[in-house]
This record gives structure tokens, C-alpha cells and sequence, in this order.
């Protein structure tokens, strides 16, 4: 028997080569109802994986907890024992105005403002989606008919350092935020960075959406908590025109 990855706790065979990537394992309890057979597979640490089918192709979900930490783990575990196409599942922040609560934005590139992906390879190296898997996301929000919208994401690695209360941070903030918005980036969350670079460098395929819960362009990062329903399917119809190109 093939030996186990060590955080994920999975071994070849356990996940399909489609993976959905959320941060929270509950979500991925969540994600797995929307499986043909699920079962939970794993469950270790922040990483809980569940797998089924959808339209007959094998899928999985495994939760990476929060951040480019273990979001990298988790993807460098999963490509180790098969995995190839990946799709990242979360919520961000809306960093422009047209970008509402409960829209989708779908990732095309990522700034690199965290710590991960420095250790992996220099910052001039672009952080950017798989095209084939972001063109599938477009797709699929199209047919589907829900709101989205395409661009260029932020990636951090301290998520309170947003809120009130750190004077040497609010001037920073409300510098950062306005550079951004006037640059067109439509969000910013916590874990793309890490899924990109690692993903170009692994030569895997990796596309992300979020859904939007907060304006961090007006200094709310969270007004409401959205169900992520649309952001569920609109991945999983990805994977199917993806499997039938």
C-alpha cells in the first residue's frame, strides 16, 4: 500500500484528478453534498477530503485551513499523489465598487503580498491562473448566469491588520487599499498566491474564485456572511467542461 502524505493523510487513489480547494473543512462537508456517492476519505489537522462523482467524473474536496501556509501543503500533497486540476473555493473582500456582496470574482492573476511564495521563488515571478481552468470559470458563470467578474486579486497574509485599532497600520491600510482600487483589483483574501506559484512551478492547473462578503475597499471586509452555493457550482461545471474539452 502506497504510503500516506503526511499532513493530508491521503495516498493515490483517494482523490480524483479534479480537486475543489476551501479553506474551511465544514465547507468541504458542505461542498461534498453537491457529490454523486461521497465519502469522507480523510481528516487531519485542517485537511478533510471527501470524494464522489459529478456527471460520472471522479472529484474530490479537501479544506487547506486558512492562508498560503497550508494551502501550499495542501497542494503539494495532493499533486504528490495524482491530483492535477485544482480550483480554489473561498470568500474575499471587494476592493472596487462594481464588485458586490455575493458576486464572484474570478482570480486572474494574484499580488504577491504575502510571505509563502517568497520562499518558493523570487517576487518578480507572476502569480497567474491556469487559462484553460479560467476560461472554464467564465464559462460556467456565464451559463449559469450568475453575477461575476474577472481580474486581478489580492493576496495577504495578516487578515485583522485590515480593521481598526493598529495605528502604525491605518495610514498603510488606507494608502494600500486606494492603490489597489485606482490599479482595477477586484478582492483580496488570503490563499491564491500560494495555489498559483505552486501550481506554475508543479505544472498542475489551478483557477480560483470567491465569492464576495465584505467591502474591504470601504473599510468593511466582512458585512455578511454568503452562502456559497453559487461559487459550489459554478466550480463543479467547471470541472465538467474541463473533462469534455
Amino acid at each position: 500500500m502506497a504510503e500516506k502524505q503526511y499532513h493530508i493523510d491521503l495516498a493515490p487513489g483517494d482523490v480524483g484528478r479534479y480537486v475543489l480547494l476551501p479553506g474551511d473543512p465544514a465547507r468541504a462537508e458542505k461542498i461534498s453534498a453537491y457529490f454523486d456517492d461521497p465519502r469522507e476519505v480523510a481528516f487531519k489537522r485542517e485537511f478533510r477530503t471527501f470524494t464522489g462523482t459529478v456527471e460520472g467524473i471522479k472529484v474530490s474536496v479537501t479544506s487547506t485551513g486558512i492562508g498560503c501556509p497550508s494551502a501550499a501543503i495542501a497542494l503539494e500533497e495532493l499533486v504528490a499523489i495524482g491530483a492535477d486540476t485544482f480550483i480554489r473555493v473561498g470568500t474575499a473582500g471587494s476592493l472596487q465598487e462594481e464588485v458586490d456582496v455575493g458576486h464572484l470574482a474570478i482570480a486572474t492573476g494574484v499580488i504577491r503580498e504575502e510571505g509563502t511564495t517568497r520562499q518558493y521563488i523570487p517576487l518578480s515571478y507572476p502569480a497567474v491562473s491556469d487559462p484553460e481552468v479560467l476560461f472554464a470559470l467564465k464559462q460556467a458563470a456565464g451559463e449559469l448566469g450568475y453575477p461575476n467578474h474577472l481580474g486581478i486579486t489580492h493576496c495577504k497574509d495578516a487578515f485583522y491588520s485590515e480593521h481598526e485599532g493598529y495605528a502604525a497600520q491605518e495610514e498603510f491600510n488606507q494608502h494600500l487599499w486606494k492603490t489597489w482600487l485606482r490599479a482595477n483589483v477586484i478582492s483580496t483574501s488570503m490563499e491564491e498566491a500560494a495555489l498559483f506559484v505552486v501550481g506554475s512551478l508543479r505544472k498542475v492547473r489551478v483557477g480560483a474564485l470567491a465569492t464576495i462578503i465584505g467591502q474591504t475597499w470601504a473599510g468593511k471586509p466582512i458585512i455578511k456572511s454568503v452562502d456559497p452555493e453559487n461559487a459550489i457550482r459554478t466550480a463543479l461545471r467547471a470541472f465538467v467542461i474541463l473533462d469534455r474539452q
